[in-house]
């Protein structure tokens, strides 16, 4: 436990990096993979045309969204981020930058895991919302952002969550195209002092502090999201309140008679 203390208080400024770098990949990556699947998901579960040529596009889409999911899931991130960074540079003559390679392939790994999401996530909606939307005017664009969605995201967070955790700690893949992330500055310091167990095991804590840290966070924001105990419905203003709110009425209402 003392090399560990003393690896930390020698190479601090490195892990910190390093897990600045992991937290940074990981958040913009999460955001914008969410937001991609959260267009897929949409676009996924738009009712087929029934003719014309809006059918054969609306049957395109899918086909190339489908590829995309089935593509970025079946494959490794670890595979993907080298036929990406290297693979751009060879057959396109674009030169990434490793950072930017790294948000894109995050982003784009989310994507496709949270289109699944968000297309069960609207699935699981009551079939009687949608008609009822249909029914007071609404098309299917408007029933998805003001009827839908909301609920939907709601019901995902959970699993938008679970993502990012799993974003922090694949990120760790990226060292293949050398982003600076925490597992490879734990390399690097490795490389300078040859003590592999105490320094990895030092990455190893700071990884469960940030997965915790993010667990924890996102927790608390279920709960606002999921309102008080006692609220008021709006038209009727009928409060439904707690059972322990009912039980110290009563027990006011015995001591007043």
């Amino acid at each position: 436990m003392s090399t560990i203390i003393e690896i930390f208080i020698s190479y601090w400024p490195m892990f910190l990096r390093g897990a600045g770098v992991t937290l940074y990949i990981s958040i913009i990556g999460t955001i914008i993979g969410s937001i991609i699947g959260l267009l897929v998901g949409v676009v996924r579960t738009i009712p087929k045309p029934e003719k014309g040529i809006t059918r054969i596009l609306h049957k395109l889409v899918n086909v190339i969204l489908s590829i995309y999911i089935e593509f970025f899931r079946g494959t490794p991130m670890i595979v993907q981020a080298s036929v990406i960074y290297y693979g751009s540079a060879i057959a396109l003559g674009i030169d990434l930058s490793r950072t930017l390679a790294a948000f894109i392939i995050v982003s784009i790994n989310t994507g496709a895991y949270m289109s699944e999401i968000v297309r069960g996530g609207i699935v699981s909606i009551d079939k009687g919302q949608f008609e009822a939307a249909h029914a007071i005017g609404m098309n299917h664009g408007k029933t998805m952002f003001h009827v839908i969605i909301p609920q939907v995201i709601r019901n995902i967070l959970p699993a938008t969550g679970n993502e990012f955790v799993i974003n922090i700690k694949d990120t760790s893949v990226l060292s293949v195209i050398s982003v600076s992330e925490l597992f490879f500055q734990t390399k690097s310091v490795v490389a300078l002092n040859y003590k592999y167990f105490q320094t990895f095991f030092v990455a190893c804590i700071l990884y469960l502090i940030m997965t915790y840290s993010v667990t924890r966070i996102l927790r608390l924001i279920e709960r606002k999201l999921e309102g008080p105990d006692n609220f008021i419905l709006i038209g009727n203003q009928m409060q439904v309140d707690r059972p322990e709110d009912i039980l110290r009425r009563a027990k006011k209402q015995d001591r007043n008679r």
